[in-house]
């Protein structure tokens, strides 16, 4: 024997002799059956009377009954109707010796006996018969017992299912609170950053007083004009950015320089100026994020018809960043004095806009912003309000801006009492009004 073959007997042990119970009033028909069993492997018990099986029955465990039919005071067929009815999983045979065909109808009916053997029997056949009877019974007992497997098994499976499901669902909602908290988290940073970029565009306007707040007016008609020409939110966020920081290589440009108009500069004075743009995309060019801000001031002063400044781009070769700013802050510019000799009203900067169209500013541009233009009536939610007229949870619509330029809230700030509180004690220290433009949020919201 291999070690093989010896392990696995001792795993799995054989299998005990199937019993077998022979119930005959006979004595030597019972002595019969016993030799022709116990060669087979079988273990073999005898009763004399169906009484006697009945008690062997209630103390021992049998695979299979052979009981004959005629038999005094209980009969083969009622005795096999009670086993039936107390160990219905012990299979059935019949032993029959004359041909009454009511009585083997009335065993099978009553036992519901496997077979039936008449007297004298063959060897060979109830042999087979019994081997028969006990394989089918083997197999009745392996399906009821895999039935009861599957059936433990998928109550186990349901409950693993449901606990599954519940923590998934739990994970789900701990994902999800995750991921509002991050996004909550993100946007607040974003409004952060772009909160920065405006009081470092502030810082840059300080240094004249009629730039104060040229910066953020340029940044908000560039971000209208971004979006009336279908531009993605990033690209429209990109050159709102830019707006805000189009000054910021002018840092190193003279106050006397900066404080003539444009039109009244010599030749040293304009060559020094045109170098601020590239100043800007080098300033920048390290902040990742600001890459694409930095590449769009480089190209500020650039012309749609090629004449302008420091590559020379024309048309569509410059970025759509670089021809909304120069529009936006040209129109600007010219309001407040910073490119001519006196400051233009509104009506005459557009029209020194249209005039340049296909030639200073790209003709879409140009077409979106008089379509903006056109565009008069103010947002039914956002309304100018005074300081008093402030209540807790109005939102700004616009930045707000010191009379000399500083900002001090930036636009979507949602008004609390200690906020109201402080506006109205800066008002009462520095002697003026604040333009304050507010809305009010959704009920919902």
């Amino acid at each position: 024997m291999t070690f093989t073959e010896q392990s696995s007997m001792d795993t799995f042990p054989a299998a005990p002799p199937a019993t077998i119970l022979c119930v005959d009033d006979e004595p030597n028909i019972l002595s019969s059956l016993r030799r022709l069993f116990r060669p087979h492997g079988y273990r073999v018990l005898t009763a004399d009377s169906g009484a006697a099986g009945l008690a062997l029955l209630e103390n021992d465990t049998v695979d299979l009954v052979i009981s004959d039919m005629r038999m005094p005071h209980m009969d083969g067929a009622q005795f096999l109707a009670q086993v039936r009815q107390r160990w219905p999983g012990t299979m059935r045979l019949l032993l029959t010796g004359y041909a009454d065909v009511d009585s083997i109808l009335d065993a099978i009916n009553k036992g519901e006996i496997y077979r039936y053997v008449t007297k004298p029997w063959d060897e060979g056949d109830i042999v087979l018969v019994v081997r028969h009877a006990l394989e089918r019974r083997a197999l009745e007992q392996d399906k009821v017992r895999l039935e009861a497997l599957t059936a433990s098994q998928n109550a186990q499976l349901k409950a693993l299912n449901a606990s599954l499901e519940e923590k998934v669902a739990k994970r789900t909602e701990q994902l999800k609170l995750s991921h509002d908290e991050l996004q909550g988290a993100n946007d607040k940073l974003k409004a952060t950053f772009v909160t920065t970029i405006k009081v470092f565009s502030t810082l840059i306007e300080m240094r004249g007083g009629k730039l104060a707040g040229h910066a953020r007016r340029v940044a908000e008609l560039s971000r209208k004009l971004a979006q009336a020409l279908g531009l993605e939110a990033q690209e429209a966020r990109d050159v709102f950015i830019a707006a805000l920081l189009k000054d910021i290589g002018k840092l190193s440009l003279s106050d006397a320089l900066l404080d003539l108009p444009a039109s009244a500069w010599n030749g040293e004075q304009l060559s020094m100026f045109r170098k601020h743009p590239l100043r800007a995309e080098q300033l920048l060019m390290a902040l990742e994020e600001l890459r694409t801000v930095s590449v769009i001031l480089r190209s500020q002063l650039e012309r749609f018809d090629g004449a302008g400044f420091p590559d020379g781009l024309t048309g569509l070769a410059i970025p759509w960043g670089a021809r909304i700013l120069a529009l936006a802050s040209d129109y600007d510019g010219l309001q407040i004095g910073a490119m001519v000799q006196r400051s233009l009203r509104a009506d005459e900067a557009r029209t020194l806009i249209y005039d340049s169209s296909g030639k200073r500013y790209d003709p879409a541009v140009v077409a979106a912003f008089r379509s903006i233009m056109d565009e008069t009536e103010t947002p039914p939610r956002d309304m100018a309000v005074l300081s008093g007229q402030l209540e807790p949870g109005m939102v700004l619509s616009r930045d707000l801006i010191s009379r000399d330029g500083l900002m001090l809230l930036a636009v979507e700030h949602v008004l609390t009492a200690r906020v109201i509180a402080q506006l109205l004690d800066f008002e009462g220290k520095n002697g003026g009004r604040l333009n304050i433009r507010v809305y009010r949020p959704p009920k919902d919201s």
